[in-house]
């Protein structure tokens, strides 16, 4: 602010110079007068502007006194917060500085405790490592020991087995002897009472055939090895033929059927294969027991039977001499047997007529009521029929299946008939038993 007052000082003088101080020479002309004039008018006018700037000087100066007496109290401000904020820093300095110096203490205990606690440690680990080696090896002995006596264990006991095996075979085989002595004493006896018998009832023995009756009879029936051969014996009129076709499925009037008739149509064996070519079945007629000139004694062995896989007996009420005779060389050359009675819809018809069935035209379902009753009773009374014939003829038990022609027919052709009562069941057992048979001959290395 120093350099004002100079300044306005310089201005007066420099008006001063320009305009004089009012006193003219002597005679003015006109144009110094007007010149004079001018000049006044430009002082005046100077004068006033300076006037004005002295004024605008002074509220300047004002105006900077202001502004610094802030600006002083602005400094004096500043310096008390930096001031504060200073002994602030200064204070937390000294916090941070005791509180490093506290964490360090801090840590240097911890390092110290852990230093300890891990040499402790340390030997603690040592020790009980050393302990693990002294347990590990008395361990390692002790299981040493236990194999060592394990395998004299194993060994004594394999030597205890192989003792205890001879001796058991020694045993098995003795009383495989003492059993088979027995058997050889229980059918010497069985022999000898049955011969009694048989020479009591003047029924005479079967001979066993020789290899060339053996060979003869397979070329009567032209037995082939990878077919399986069924023979179907029974009275004469017995339906032999209508349940060969039954097996085919073939009706007796179809072509290439077995031929049937009121009286005895076979008076030789008739064969016939399968109409199927790809199936293994070929079925035998066999002639009806009384029709040819033979004993029943005989029939057996005289119609080559014992070549065939299985036979199928058929019979009406009561088994003949001749039926008989086929059931006990079946067992005795080990050929399946099955006993089958047919023409089961004629006897359930024949039995719901003395129920008082008259006419198909009755009500369906006592129609239908009645034929469960006759059917029911014709398999219970023929299953006691056969087990009493089977009893007679001194012969185990055994199953009997009940048929009609015409139910097994269809299950031949792969049908399921409502009325069907063992037709599917003596179809299976059939082929199931032969082709266990022949897988059984073949094993032992056995011809049929």
């Amino acid at each position: 602010m120093a350099w004002i007052l100079p300044a306005v000082s310089a201005g007066f003088y420099v008006v001063s110079k320009l305009f004089g101080s009012g006193d003219s020479g002597p005679n003015p002309t006109y144009a110094e007068i007007e010149a004079r004039k001018r000049a006044e008018l430009e002082r005046d006018r100077a004068i006033r502007d300076l006037d004005g700037m002295k004024v605008q000087m002074a509220q300047l100066v004002q105006s900077m006194q202001s502004m610094q007496s802030r600006t002083l109290q602005f400094q004096q401000d500043a310096m008390s917060a930096a001031a504060t904020a200073q002994q602030r820093t200064q204070e937390q300095m000294r916090a941070m500085v005791e509180a490093e110096r506290a964490a360090n203490a801090a840590r240097f205990a911890a390092e110290s405790a852990a230093r300890l606690a891990t040499e402790d440690s340390k030997k603690k680990a040592r020790e009980a490592e050393a302990e693990r080696q002294r347990t590990q090896a008395a361990l390692e002995k002790a299981q040493r020991a236990a194999e060592a006596s394990k395998q004299d264990a194993e060994r004594l006991q394999r030597a205890a087995e192989e003792e205890k095996k001879k001796a058991d075979e020694a045993v098995a085989k003795s009383e495989a002897a003492r059993k088979a002595a027995e058997k050889d004493v229980r059918e010497a006896t069985t022999a000898k009472e049955d011969a009694e018998r048989r020479l009591r009832e003047g029924i005479q023995p079967v001979l066993t055939p020789t290899p060339q009756e053996i060979l003869a009879a397979q070329a009567k029936i032209q037995y082939q090895e990878n077919l399986f051969h069924f023979a179907v014996a029974g009275r004469a009129g017995g339906g032999k033929s209508s349940l060969i076709n039954a097996f085919r499925g073939l009706s007796n009037r179809a072509a290439g059927s077995a031929r049937t008739g009121v009286t005895e149509t076979t008076l030789t064996v008739g064969r016939y294969p399968d109409p199927d070519e790809r199936c293994q079945h070929v079925w035998y007629d066999l002639p009806g027991a009384g029709t040819i000139k033979i004993p029943d004694w005989q029939y057996f062995n005289a119609q080559g039977l014992y070549v065939f896989d299985c036979i199928v007996v058929l019979f009406d009420n009561r088994f003949t001499h001749t039926d008989i005779a086929i059931l006990l060389n079946g067992r005795r050359f080990k050929i399946p047997t099955y006993i089958v009675r047919s023409k089961a819809d004629q006897h359930i018809r024949n039995i719901m007529k003395e129920m008082g069935y008259e006419s198909d035209d009755e009500d369906r379902s006592q129609r239908l009521t009645l034929y469960m009753a006759a059917r029911e009773q014709l398999v219970d009374e023929t299953r006691r029929n056969v087990k009493a014939n089977l009893a007679e003829a001194n012969l185990p038990d055994q199953k009997v299946y009940v048929v009609s022609s015409s139910c097994l027919r269809a299950v031949a052709k792969g049908e399921q008939p409502s009325r069907a009562i063992d037709e599917i069941q003596l179809l299976n057992d059939l082929y199931t038993e032969a082709q266990a048979r022949r897988v059984r001959h073949k094993s032992e290395g056995v011809s049929t």
